[in-house]
């Protein structure tokens, strides 16, 4: 009694409902009078599928992100009463879904049209039970997966010409060949500037002049795809982060070393005594010292400091220890001083590879639950929607809202390359 009212406060409980709900649609038909029967038009959303956007929503959520396998969110269909087949529950995941293997295609174009630099890798990538590769590229605005039977250098441009098609012999493509050292005499049969619209016509074209030695047929090819993708706008001044893997390093574009991955070649060498030992650590202390300057030098560029950090790296590389494994480790290293010291002419790349091991980890999560695809619907489904998963999560956007906007048609979120586009032109 006699006690006053001073407003309310607030407690919020958090919850989440799961529940069965199904819409019945009733849908007019009319007869013309020409016999021609007319069926009242569905939403967009459930249009060839009865399964609305929200349950497909949840299902791609749980095998692209969760990592689920499809039995057991079959099972977790069933627990919750949806009446669905493993056979529906399969096209759910692999088929009609163009749109979101367009949108996906377009992430690698836009993204090599705004960076300054990509990270690559790969890993292994069963399909049908047989391993093949699966590359990653990407950077900090996207993620991009495409998985293939071959990891040579020639699959990796193809990937990078997205729906390109051409093969173009011009002064780029010949100054490749001869980086690449192809002899005189079949560097010769290119001398005229052409293109071939696709594979068929150029495998036809080596054939017609001769050119039969795989290593020669190889280096041609790469040339004309390198040639591809600069005639199409990709800037020769790309850089591309790689831990050394032979199909990265590409002439005509920049190349860059991941520093983690160098100072692992000292990390993993054994010694066999104490002295070895000293001598190991003591050149991983002067490593790592380096690698703090140089991330200090990305942030304040000189030219006082870009001399002497390329002095003090042929000092740490070039010295001579007592542990002769050791020499011809620092030997290796300093022969990619190049590479590894690219920053200093573009302070704005990345000193290590970590972001494309850290994006491909969810690829290898996803193997190592789901083992293997067996079609080829399956196998570009799983790389769509992992690539644009990450892509999501990079540009700060829900994956589970993105799959009901794409499912429902909606489109309220803009396509994933405009926010790509927006980012990198952001400060």
């Amino acid at each position: 009694m006699g006690a006053l009212f001073k407003g309310y406060e607030d407690y919020v409980v958090q919850g989440l409902r799961i529940r069965l709900h199904n819409i019945r649609y009733r849908r007019a038909r009319y007869q013309t009078p020409t016999g021609e029967t007319v069926l009242g038009e569905l939403p967009s959303a459930v249009q060839g599928s009865h399964f609305d956007a929200a349950l497909r929503s949840y299902i791609l959520l749980q095998y692209s992100q969760q990592h689920v396998s499809q039995p057991l969110i079959l099972k977790q269909l069933w627990d919750f009463g949806v009446q669905i087949s493993s056979g529906q529950l399969n096209r759910l995941l692999t088929e009609r879904q163009e749109a979101v293997h367009a949108e996906k295609a377009e992430l690698l174009q836009v993204g090599l049209a705004v960076s300054a630099y990509i990270h690559v890798d790969d890993t292994v990538a069963r399909h049908q039970g047989q391993n093949g590769y699966c590359p990653h590229i990407g950077n900090e605005l996207f993620a991009w997966f495409a998985s293939t039977e071959s990891k040579s250098r020639i699959n990796f441009l193809e990937l990078l010409r997205a729906d390109q098609t051409a093969y173009v012999i011009d002064a780029p493509a010949r100054a490749y060949m001869h980086h690449q050292q192809l002899p005189h005499a079949q560097l010769g049969l290119f001398a005229d500037d052409h293109t071939w619209g696709a594979q068929g016509e150029w495998d036809a074209h080596l054939h017609a002049v001769g050119l039969t030695t795989e290593r020669h047929r190889r280096i041609a090819t790469e040339g004309a795809l390198v040639a591809s993708l600069l005639t199409h706008g990709v800037s020769p001044e790309l850089v591309i982060v790689s831990d050394d893997a032979g199909q990265f390093k590409v002439a005509g574009f920049l190349h860059a070393l991941c520093w983690i991955h160098a100072e692992r070649t000292i990390h993993t060498l054994l010694p066999f005594s104490e002295a070895n030992r000293t001598a190991q650590a003591a050149v991983r202390d002067q490593i790592w010292r380096f690698y703090h300057d140089l991330q200090a030098f990305k942030l304040a560029p000189a030219a006082d400091t870009k001399r002497a950090l390329r002095e003090r790296f042929d000092a740490i590389f070039t010295q001579r220890t007592g542990f002769q494994t050791l020499n011809l480790a620092l030997q290796r290293l300093h022969a990619n001083k190049a590479e590894l010291l690219l920053v200093l002419e573009r302070p704005e790349i990345p000193l290590h590879n970590n972001l494309s091991e850290n994006d491909i980890r969810d690829y290898v999560k996803k193997r190592k639950i789901s083992a293997t695809t067996r079609s080829e619907a399956g196998r570009a489904a799983r790389d769509t929607f992992l690539s644009l998963k990450k892509t999501c999560q990079k540009l700060g956007v829900s994956f589970w809202h993105y799959l009901q906007d794409r499912l429902a048609h909606t489109q309220l979120l803009p396509p994933l390359p405009a926010l790509i586009r927006a980012a990198a032109q952001s400060p």
